[in-house]
């Protein structure tokens, strides 16, 4: 693949095309013959590999060809003059390349991609007739190509392909470098993986970076017994807890700034730049019948307008969330106060812990149907944009997993107030937990990637294959065919398995957090599992998944607005907690300390808060950068506009002169 710089590059494949196999493939008019053609006349590489069951189209497209799709698609990209501009290809030196020296991202690659796929369209002005074996398929003037034939079925998917060169880089370089434990290659990962993935590793990475610190002092106070000075060794660990939060997502949004400063990515940008999802605009999003019944014909102002639409739209999104507010109440929690009560008659460690493995199979299957049922409801709100829309199922199926998660534990506390029973949950909790999300990981993706290659064998076998010995597959895009897709457990449409994953973080954090003075070595559990967790994501995105669609995403999004209320959840239960001393044997009593820990409550709320002011969320370089960029772009149009402007009154002086000449 030849650069803008003159450097040559081996052409990459990096999206297939999967095709049904025909009985007769050289008729003339052939649908996938005319297909191959139509790719190649794009600019387009094809390479076809022929499967057990289908066939492949594996496509790669030279930096000309993507240079063409990007100018035609108007993406706008930052310059060396510090403003972001549409790209040209005669320009192309003045835009800024991404760390792996490319000029387009995988994100941008894989939309010009699918405008070359796309746009491919009946220009002949007639309808085509194409074949298919004894089928016959109609192209109309005008109509895709691509759609046509994914509409009849002769295309069944269209997916990504990984760059075996890099992946095996990073495997070398991340996955498999255990020896490093938080260091990873993060502009390598956004390189490969686009924006949003990079984003979660960096935060995964730098919460566990951070997790040290809490982890060290859990231990300490874990493990040393202080004696009389026990009472006051819990709130410090407390307060030290709810410090290091609030200050880790300070430090966070500072290191998500940079990392997009770094990147060249400006979060604060429109869709045609290509960061954030495409979406509705409100100017397109179509008028409720209840809002044009109520108005009529009435000629109404379109601030008016779009003012009773925006109220529309959140009174659908509020019956949304009552909805899921009362099937926790009225189907969830009785089962979760169930299983507290049932827990705490057992007296068997081993069948606690047999039950709590049960409980927590049982609920996942629940939730995730109760997420599914979110998904539903969320078709039916009018959101702006699909960014819009995942963030509500965010929030919804956060809610649901919360309550799964911690009301049997906030009944333990609340009820029995067995301080040694409470860490025995917890424990159990994590343990499970850990195991469980391990499993799913790991074994499940495998576990569909043999059952895929044991049908596909098993139809060439039906279909009159060799009847002895095992039927190989040799191609390495069929293999990445038969991988399931990165995508989440609920609203595949709307979220990747970045959900799972970030929802994984999620509960973890807020059960170290919401429970630090019951137990302190939970932070260095966490800290443990999340190196695990790492390596694990790492050989999952490279080996047993296919490589994920680039999504747009410059932050981690809701998810930190959940972080941020699981800060102020923790200072809440942790003070219950300590208002609730334990005694020699155990059992909680009331200390005269009330007021004390009240007031700390307050003044930790108030840290909170004003740590976000005190601590700004930007490095002092990003915004001068920025400041810098702003002072150019308006520069640089100033002085356009004085050169238009001074071309017109030039304009004009010379034709008064020429007129007044020729009178």
């Amino acid at each position: 693949m030849s650069g803008s710089n003159g450097e040559e590059r081996v052409v990459v494949h990096e999206v297939a095309l999967v095709v049904a196999k025909r009985v007769r493939e050289e008729e003339e008019g052939d649908c996938v013959e005319v297909l191959v053609s139509e790719l190649k006349k794009r600019g387009l590489v094809v390479d076809r590999v022929v499967g057990l069951a289908d066939e492949f189209l594996k496509v790669a497209a030279p930096w000309e060809t993507l240079g063409s799709a990007a100018a035609e698609l108007h993406i706008r990209k930052p310059t060396r003059l510090g403003i972001d501009l549409p790209f040209e290809m005669q320009g192309s030196e003045a835009f800024f390349r991404q760390p792996d020296g490319s000029l387009f991202s995988w994100f941008e690659r894989f939309h010009c991609y699918q405008h070359l796929l796309y746009g491919i369209v009946n220009s002949d002005g007639y309808d085509v007739t194409l074949k298919l074996d004894d089928r016959e398929i109609c192209w109309a003037a005008g109509e895709s190509l691509v759609r046509r034939l994914e509409s009849e079925g002769v295309i069944k998917q269209m997916f990504p392909l990984h760059d075996e060169l890099k992946r095996k880089e990073l495997l070398q370089s991340w996955a498999l470098n255990w020896w490093n434990f938080t260091n990873q290659p993060i502009d390598q990962i956004y390189s490969y993986f686009g924006a949003k993935i990079g984003v979660y590793f960096s935060f995964l990475g730098m919460y566990t970076k951070w997790l040290l610190f809490p982890a060290l002092l859990g231990i300490i106070v874990q493990m040393i017994d202080f004696g009389s000075l026990q009472f006051l060794v819990l709130p410090s660990f407390f307060v030290s807890t709810i410090l290091w939060a609030a200050l880790f997502l300070q430090f966070w949004k500072r290191k998500n700034a940079a990392l997009l400063a770094r990147w060249q990515i400006n979060y604060l940008v429109g869709p045609s730049q290509g960061y954030r999802f495409i979406g509705m605009e409100w100017s397109s999003l179509p008028f409720p019948k209840e809002l044009i019944k109520n108005l009529g014909n009435e000629k109404f102002k379109e601030k008016e307008a779009y003012q009773r639409y925006e109220w529309f739209a959140y009174r659908k999104r509020f019956r949304n969330d009552v909805l899921v507010i009362m099937t926790i109440i009225c189907l969830q929690l009785p089962f979760e106060l169930a299983y507290a009560h049932i827990y705490e008659i057992i007296t068997s460690d081993t069948i606690k812990f047999l039950l709590t493995a049960i409980y927590l199979l049982i609920i996942q299957y629940l939730t995730r149907l109760g997420g599914k049922v979110s998904v539903k409801l969320i078709n039916r709100e009018i959101n702006e944009s699909v960014e819009y829309r995942a963030n509500s199922l965010i929030y919804k199926v956060f809610g649901l997993y919360f309550m799964q998660t911690y009301i049997g534990i906030f009944y333990h506390v609340l009820l029995h107030r067995n301080f040694m029973t409470l860490r025995q949950v917890l424990i159990q909790r994590l343990i499970i937990s850990q195991v469980f999300w391990t499993l799913m990981d790991g074994s499940l993706p495998y576990l569909k990637y043999s059952y895929r290659k044991f049908r596909a064998r098993k139809k060439k076998k039906s279909e009159g294959g060799p009847s002895t010995g095992k039927i190989l597959i040799a191609s390495r895009v069929e293999k990445e065919y038969f991988k399931p897709t990165y995508s989440a457990s609920i609203g595949v449409e709307l979220e990747d398995g970045l959900f799972d994953d970030f929802l994984e973080l999620a509960l973890q954090f807020g059960m170290i957090m919401m429970f630090a003075c019951a137990f302190p070595l939970a932070f260095t559990l966490a800290a443990v599992s999340n190196v695990m967790e790492m390596r694990t994501n790492a050989l999952k995105l490279l080996v047993t998944l296919r490589r994920p669609l680039p999504r747009a995403a410059a932050t981690i999004g809701a998810w930190l607005n959940i972080w941020q209320f699981l800060v102020v959840m923790s200072i809440c239960t942790n003070s219950a907690l300590l208002v609730c001393l334990y005694d020699q044997e155990g059992k909680w009593k009331i200390e005269p300390g009330l007021a004390a820990i009240l007031i700390m409550e307050h003044i930790l709320l108030l840290l909170k808060f004003g740590l976000s002011r005190l601590v700004p969320e930007e490095p002092a370089w990003v915004r001068a950068n920025r400041m810098k960029n702003v002072t150019q772009a308006q520069d640089m149009y100033c002085k356009q506009l004085l050169r238009s402007i001074s071309g017109e009154f030039s304009s004009m002086a010379k034709s008064q002169q020429e007129g007044a000449v020729e009178t």
